[in-house]
């Protein structure tokens, strides 16, 4: 389909292609803050094929905009309504047991939870945006809480050759989830200037900018342009790059588009490392609108988006794990496979995983 995808849905039909929250200070309090917010150099090895990202001196910016955010009265009224639902926690994404003999089929995706997949694909086997903490925060004792448990728990992951992080936001980049992986020889591909996240950790990275790529045994990793925005804390906005992955073996290519709004980029990203198997597309965290529609897709959006990439299959991510925003955490599959069945792709293309589910692609 060329044209982009319209919704059904009233409310949800006036989107456009995407606009973003903010970000936060040093100390456990100040940090808390920020990511409460927040929800809302080559290495060698990596070859450029084509242009950096943007820069605005010394910050990233997106390809596409301008950005908007929602004033104040939009933006302060949602962080208290987020306050106070943490007190009452609403219905999760559903949970399976896993299954470690389906796991070792190759290839094949199994869903942690929120952007974290486990795959295997091509003799590799490969962790995204790892995040298996209690709470999506840079506190253990304040901020979003999970709402199911990572469908695979860490001491049961099978051997990783390498993990990719698409951004700094808590609920992607998990510094006790990156530690625990260090500890076990994972390596990590970051975007530029996340390394310093793993160098924290004790790990090694591989920063690409997009449209750089690294080789790891079998496949070749692309880092591709998204549109988002970086910071841990509310002075180091966009200092850091996001970014979306492109896996190409022998026999697969695996697209994981990160935290991203809908852009004219994803077409581009098909034209050059399409067709894709399998897209994973975040499908959550879209309203208010006002607030969320530059940096996050809704599920319309990311079945178009996942077309745009010249995907097969696309299999619906970030809902469900976390409550980070206003619509209910269990509403995004329910409009995804509403507009998969109007764009005439069947459960077998238009994949809502449980969490801890495996499948082959």
């Amino acid at each position: 389909m060329a044209s982009r995808a319209q919704s059904s849905h009233g409310k949800r039909g006036a989107r456009a292609g995407g606009r973003p929250p903010g970000k936060g200070t040093r100390g456990p309090f100040g940090k808390l803050i920020a990511a409460l917010a927040l929800l809302g150099t080559s290495v060698a090895g990596a070859e450029r094929i084509a242009a950096q990202a943007p820069r605005d001196g010394e910050r990233f910016r997106n390809l596409e905009g301008p950005e908007e955010r929602g004033g104040l009265g939009v933006v302060l009224p949602f962080f208290g309504r987020k306050i106070a639902s943490s007190f009452f926690p609403r219905k999760g994404a559903p949970h399976v047991p896993y299954d470690l003999q389906a796991m070792q089929h190759n290839p094949s995706l199994t869903w942690i939870g929120h952007s974290t997949m486990l795959v295997r694909m091509d003799g590799v086997t490969f962790l995204t945006d790892p995040m298996f903490s209690e709470r999506a925060s840079p506190v253990s004792f304040a901020g979003p809480r999970r709402l199911v448990p990572p469908g695979v728990p860490l001491d049961a992951l099978p051997p990783v050759d390498f993990a990719t992080l698409s951004h700094d936001h808590y609920d992607h980049s998990d510094l006790p989830s990156i530690r625990a992986l260090v500890a076990r020889g994972v390596r990590f591909v970051v975007p530029l200037g996340l390394g310093d996240v793993v160098r924290e950790a004790g790990g090694e990275a591989t920063e690409l900018d997009w449209w750089d790529h690294v080789t790891i045994g079998s496949v070749r990793v692309h880092c591709v342009p998204v549109q988002h925005f970086s910071g841990r804390s509310l002075t180091g906005r966009n200092e850091r790059l996001w970014a979306g992955w492109v896996v190409v073996g022998p026999t697969r290519r695996f697209f994981h588009a990160g935290d991203t709004g809908y852009f004219r980029g994803f077409t581009e990203i098909g034209a050059r490392l399409g067709p894709i198997d399998l897209a994973a597309m975040p499908i959550g965290a879209y309203e208010p609108q006002a607030m969320m529609r530059y940096v996050h897709m809704g599920p319309e959006e990311a079945l178009q988006a996942a077309l745009d990439v010249r995907a097969h299959r696309v299999v619906a991510m970030h809902w469900g794990t976390f409550d980070l925003t206003d619509e209910a955490p269990t509403e995004p599959p329910v409009w995804f496979r509403t507009e998969a069945f109007r764009l005439g792709l069947d459960e077998d293309r238009a994949w809502v995983l449980k969490v801890g589910e495996t499948r082959p692609f």
